[in-house]
């Protein structure tokens, strides 16, 4: 019996130590919900991240989700331009509410040969989006 408590004890270990070493810790969001500021979670977020998937990639109202700001850098230093430069970029600053409930920023992305574009980021999540904004690609890690 004895043995069979501690085999189980280490499985329930090991599984609940396998998810926590795959995601990366986002604590900005976890300091909001602490303070009763969170946004979505669980099924609602599901509900609103599936609902914004109608609209653009970087929209207002589909924001890449990413994780604090050196993830949001991340991204922007992974998009490549038409041409395939890397834009330049500049935060413009928050652009109010998010989606999914956390306040969202703004950055202007710059390419070479052409204007800039908003790209509207949401630093609350536990993602590392792969996906391109339109009319950009992205490089593999």
């Amino acid at each position: 019996m004895r043995t069979m408590t501690l085999v189980l004890t280490l499985f329930l270990a090991a599984a609940v130590s396998i998810p926590a070493a795959a995601e990366k810790p986002n604590e900005a969001r976890d300091m909001m919900r602490e303070l009763g500021m969170g946004g979505l979670k669980g099924k609602k977020l599901e509900k609103a991240i599936a609902a914004a998937e109608a609209f653009s990639l970087g929209s207002k109202e589909n924001p890449v989700r990413e994780n604090m700001p050196q993830g949001q850098r991340a991204y922007l230093t992974k998009l490549r331009c038409a041409n395939g430069d890397a834009p330049k970029f500049e935060r413009g600053g928050s652009a109010g509410e998010s989606p999914y409930g956390y306040m969202m920023d703004v950055y202007e992305v710059t390419c070479s040969d052409a204007e800039s574009v908003s790209i509207y980021m949401d630093m609350y999540h536990d993602g590392g989006e792969t996906r391109p904004i339109p009319g950009f690609t992205i490089v593999a890690e």
